[in-house]
């Protein structure tokens, strides 16, 4: 763990009407893993979510990038820059590369200090693997999975999710590109292509558990319901808003004691928020490994959907998600992601 973590840079966020209530979500999910990894035992049992939530970030803010950019570049309409496949690759490799590379060497040197001879050949390995986005396929080819004790001793275990994203990366604006060209219905292909994983996901969970935690396309789904609300929002956002203004007078009604002022539109940003972080909560502090990520993944997913299609005025999103400190911690997610873990599987080797 957008999760990611390895997301979309913060100049492309701001080229995109910037959301400081995104990276306060970021900021949830950074937050809830690292107390998962710090106090595995604690109410953050389930802090692993947090993972899921990055995904759903990545997908939604990438995918606007890519619609934007391909619409320009396709059909010539919109006012954003053209797509560029050197441009988009480029970019994610300056913005998540380095900062990796100098990671994974601070720990190969201190590795050769701390780490017997088998352990310092497997951390090779796997920074090997690391560094070329593959450690989700390197960890799936070992014995054991994500949720056992012999984890901690793997110092770039949590790397796996960088790998799926990658891979997402890697697959989907080719996908789209081709998609685009040949004039097929791009929403209706994400929903396919989104079921599809899913549907693989939870027949594997149960057959292959390790399978359905690290393979690429078995997760693509929680990524792509990302990509599904950026469509949504970029070509059906006025739909949207009609449906909130009709739907306003009848839930202020209810809810509200003066329904005569009520903005319907942010009165339904408001309740999706507050059932989206109820979501991402109740997953964080309820849930439990057995059989994830299955159906259960369906909790921190639907969560982050709902509260980044709540949008920025919401009043969660404004008041909780958008203050300095989730800001900071969002901004930061993705160095605190990559380094949080090394530092203490090596605590616990030594130890």
């Amino acid at each position: 763990p957008r999760a990611s973590h390895s997301n979309s840079s913060v100049s492309s966020q701001r080229s995109l009407k910037y959301r400081p209530d995104i990276d306060g979500l970021r900021a949830i999910a950074v937050i809830s893993v690292v107390l998962f990894h710090a106090f595995p035992d604690s109410i953050f049992k389930s802090g692993f979510v947090g993972v899921d939530v990055f995904f759903v970030i990545s997908g939604f803010l990438i995918s606007t990038i890519i619609f934007k950019g391909m619409n320009r570049r396709i059909e010539g309409t919109g006012e954003s820059k053209p797509f560029s496949f050197f441009d988009f690759y480029s970019r994610r490799v300056r913005r998540i590369f380095p900062s990796l590379i100098f990671c994974l060497l601070t720990f190969l040197v201190l590795g050769w200090f701390v780490l017997l001879p088998d352990e310092y050949s497997l951390f090779g390995k796997h920074t090997l693997g690391a560094s070329a986005y593959v450690s989700n396929l390197l960890l799936w080819s070992e014995a054991g999975d994500y949720f056992q004790t012999a984890s901690q001793t793997k110092p770039l275990l949590h790397l796996w999710s960088l790998g799926i994203e990658e891979q997402f990366y890697l697959i989907w604006p080719l996908v789209l590109f081709i998609a685009y060209k040949l004039n097929f219905n791009i929403f209706t292909l994400a929903l396919v292509g989104a079921l599809a994983s899913f549907g693989f996901e939870l027949r594997s969970v149960h057959e292959n558990p390790t399978a359905a935690f690290y393979s690429p396309f078995l997760r693509f789904w929680e990524l792509m319901a990302g990509s599904l609300l950026a469509w949504l929002k970029l070509y059906k956002g006025e739909m949207f808003k009609g449906l909130a203004n009709k739907a306003g007078p009848y839930l202020s009604a209810v809810l509200l004691r003066n329904s005569e002022k009520a903005d319907g539109v942010r009165l339904c940003g408001n309740i999706l928020s507050v059932i989206g972080l109820a979501l991402i909560l109740t997953a964080v502090f309820a849930l439990d490994s057995k059989d994830f990520p299955g159906y259960k993944a369906l909790l921190p997913v639907m969560g982050a959907v709902l509260m980044i299609a709540a949008g920025k005025d919401a009043f969660l999103n404004r008041y909780l998600l958008s203050n300095r400190v989730m800001v900071w911690f969002g901004l930061i997610s993705y160095p605190l992601y990559i380094w949080h873990w090394p530092f203490l599987s090596f605590a616990w080797i030594v130890g």
